[in-house]
């Protein structure tokens, strides 16, 4: 998943062993922004913290995934949970990015009030399946925005389709890209 205009993931190949060289070694070029990845609040904030500055505990714990039934180009609103938030990482499924593989932009986001509700709650950590916590339409980034002002964490496009709802550890460390934006991550759900 890349957003649009965003850059793709491309691989260059230096060296092949398929060609005689003695070892493979390739160049990667693409977002950090790509498929599934943390974003640092300097994304969406002035001065603010590179995705390096933030503390790992942030995308490792326990954490809580959540179904909601919410409709496409739709923000999220704490009336829509179906459960009760109980640990500071969550995770919300929407379905409504069905295929990473196939842009579509009436993606569900985040709601402000939806952040108010789980910063009161202690939640450090929200993470959607869409590729973004705002709607793709948004220039003014209101979720992200109030992401930044309780010093929260985003991870955004993860793939939630057959995961079942329920409590689990949370494994998605970004990379230490010292002054980037983001990073990608291979976000891991593990049963408690």
């Amino acid at each position: 998943m890349v957003w649009p205009s965003d850059t793709p993931a491309s691989r260059e190949v230096l060296y092949d062993m398929a060609r005689g060289d003695n070892i493979t070694l390739s160049t990667l070029r693409a977002t950090v922004h790509l498929g599934a990845h943390a974003d640092g609040p300097n994304h969406y904030g002035k001065d603010a913290p590179a995705i390096d500055e933030r503390l790992l505990d942030y995308y490792l714990g326990r954490c809580q995934l959540i179904r909601v039934g919410v409709g496409r180009a739709t923000r999220i609103i704490p009336s829509m949970l179906s459960r009760e938030v109980t640990v500071p990482r969550v995770l919300f499924a929407t379905g409504t990015y069905p295929d990473p593989q196939n842009w579509n932009a009436d993606f569900a986001a985040l709601s402000v009030e939806l952040i108010e509700f789980l910063h009161d709650r202690d939640v450090i950590t929200v993470g959607i399946d869409t590729p973004s916590v705002d709607l793709f339409e948004s220039k003014d980034l209101p979720a992200h925005k109030a992401i930044l002002r309780h010093d929260m964490a985003i991870l955004e496009g993860l793939v939630l389709k057959d995961v079942p709802e329920g409590m689990y550890e949370l494994i998605a460390l970004p990379l230490p890209l010292v002054g980037f934006d983001a990073s990608p991550v291979r976000a891991v759900l593990r049963s408690i």
